[in-house]
């Protein structure tokens, strides 16, 4: 009998240094022992400091080609990042809707690296009633947790408000606060489900969330609960992370294949 691989459909911006966006996706689904179908929501021009401006996809274009996928294999998991525009979420809400019982992780990309915006108020509204109702797992940073629930007071606040809208899990990673570890929290039933301490690295990486998102949702693909897939992710991105090598002058580069470099040559 021939064995197949599970099939992860991601929704990602195409980042053109290889650091984020849907290469990120590609290679971290892989790692999973996944298969990436990747559907590009946005060309953009970036380097390793930040994006310097970006077009979305033409809707009808993305709609095209997900259903042609959707058609011909079967998907176990959605995975996305980068969705640009009210017109790009309108139309991946249309996708996600007819298939209510696969997973969704969404990787909320609101601003570049560098801090220029990719998400408008217009868009995050759209988030908030288009695609967290369909939302499994949610991995906002503790910067993309306060802009979208920004009434919150406490990062436990702004997950309980991201579980009031549909995501059933909020992962908030803590890259971007002061603790002298890096706190990734979990949160289910508006609750902490688990607090993660991981060592905190000395460098600034490019695509580090993408690498976590991608690589959680080709766990779920192969059918792992939430909580174990959200826990094995994060091993698999701390180590890309501390195995990141520098390309350009900004964020270093995830090397999301580490475990198939040649040992004896070390």
């Amino acid at each position: 009998m021939t064995q197949t691989l599970p099939v992860v459909m991601c929704f990602s911006g195409l980042d053109p240094t290889g650091g984020a966006g849907i290469q990120a996706d590609i290679e971290a689904i892989s790692s999973m022992g996944a298969h990436p179908v990747p559907i590009v929501t946005a060309q953009t021009v970036q380097n390793t400091q930040d994006i310097i401006r970006f077009e979305c996809t033409d809707p009808m274009l993305l709609v095209e080609q997900a259903r042609a996928v959707l058609e011909d294999m079967e998907v176990s998991a959605f995975k996305l990042g980068m969705l640009g525009d009210t017109s790009v979420i309108e139309a991946v809400h249309s996708i996600l809707n007819d298939y209510p019982d696969c997973p969704v992780l969404f990787d909320p990309v609101l601003a570049a690296g560098g801090g220029n915006e990719l998400a408008d108020e217009d868009s995050i509204q759209a988030m908030h009633s288009l695609i967290l109702p369909l939302t499994t797992i949610l991995t906002p940073n503790s910067i993309e947790a306060r802009k979208l629930a920004p009434t919150a007071d406490t990062l436990a606040a702004c997950a309980s408000a991201l579980q009031d809208d549909g995501c059933e899990f909020v992962l908030i990673t803590g890259t971007h606060e002061k603790d002298e570890d890096v706190i990734n929290t979990l949160y289910n039933n508006h609750r902490v489900m688990e607090t993660f301490h991981w060592e905190r690295l000395e460098h600034e990486y490019h695509g580090s969330g993408c690498t976590l998102a991608a690589s959680i949702a080709g766990l779920l693909a192969h059918g792992l609960e939430p909580f174990t897939a959200i826990n094995e992710a994060q091993n698999y991105t701390w180590q890309s992370l501390e195995a990141a090598y520098p390309l350009g002058k900004g964020q270093w580069m995830p090397n999301r294949f580490f475990w198939a470099r040649d040992d004896e040559q070390d």
